[in-house]
């Protein structure tokens, strides 16, 4: 599971300003449309899914039948291994937060695939996790995805949002640009066995930026998603470790982090936020090197 969870700064303006608490996506990273087969159908005749179970007989299910010409099609899959794992690291991870856990799916329509994962959501939270959620007074609901996105717009945040892959998807890129810019956003892995993460910074790489680099010019490249990426790391090591000095320490990187932004010092992207990438002027940001440096200091003054 892939979580993502804003970095809110103050001085950053937020297109949804009714956002004051991070909302955390849970994005489930398996199969549906990203393991899908699809074909294009050249012409008349019959779609059919095919199960054959071991030592037994072939299960056949009409999909359509093309009868005025071909068109498209897809098949795609889950595992309830998979979607198990996938409730698991969701409700730890809102017991890590102390916050609510809602789960989205489209279960009126893909009555069966997407009635499997509600299904086992519920089996799960019951089972092993409602008892913990009462203690911390939170909560977990199953809601319909359209339902979802409207109360997500209308609420202050606060809560995890377990998401299919390919809602998962859309929506973390929706979640970061409404808290301000994909450049303030972590992403970490998590593996059901709550012990083995991946942490990574959420944006893509900066090639434009390093080939500037490389000519020996100065950029202004936005470095703090990838301090989160080795802080959230370094975070989880100390967990693992019981090492409280080291939780501590990136703990206050990451204020430092915030702190040094909210003071006005930052990066073109971030000045771009604030004032409209047409109106930015030199004064208003920092190259990387010289805002790396006001981190340094920052934290240092801690």
């Amino acid at each position: 599971t892939v979580f993502r969870e804003p970095i809110i700064c103050q001085k950053v303006p937020r297109l949804v300003p009714g956002w004051t608490r991070p909302i955390v996506i849970g994005r489930h990273a398996h199969g549906d449309q990203y393991k899908a087969t699809d074909m294009v159908i050249p012409g008349n005749g019959k779609l059919e899914l095919i199960y054959t179970p071991e030592g037994g007989q072939e299960q056949r299910t009409t999909v359509f039948d093309f009868k005025n010409g071909g068109g498209c099609s897809m098949a795609m899959y889950n595992t309830d291994e998979s979607i198990t794992a996938f409730a698991h690291t969701c409700f730890q991870y809102a017991i890590m937060k102390k916050w609510p856990l809602y789960m989205s799916t489209k279960n009126t329509i893909l009555k069966r695939y997407d009635g499997r994962f509600k299904d086992i959501f519920e089996e799960v939270y019951q089972q092993g996790y409602k008892a913990k959620f009462d203690e911390l007074k939170i909560w977990y609901e199953h809601r319909l995805i359209d339902d979802m996105v409207a109360q997500a717009l209308k609420s202050d945040g606060g809560f995890v949002w377990a998401c299919k892959n390919y809602d998962g998807d859309v929506q973390s890129d929706v979640v970061a640009q409404g808290y301000g810019s994909l450049g303030l956003m972590t992403s970490v892995l998590v593996c059901p066995d709550g012990k083995t993460v991946e942490s990574e910074a959420a944006h893509g790489t900066v090639t434009r930026h390093y080939r500037e680099h490389q000519k020996g010019n100065p950029t202004s490249t936005n470095p703090v998603a990838s301090i989160y990426a080795w802080t959230r790391g370094l975070e989880h090591r100390g967990k693992l470790d019981g090492n409280n000095d080291l939780i501590a320490f990136s703990q206050k990187l990451e204020k430092a982090c915030v702190d040094t932004i909210d003071s006005g010092k930052m990066t073109k992207d971030l000045a771009g936020c604030i004032y409209g990438l047409k109106n930015v002027k030199p004064e208003h940001y920092l190259n990387t090197m010289d805002f790396l440096q006001a981190i340094r200091e920052t934290q240092e003054k801690m």
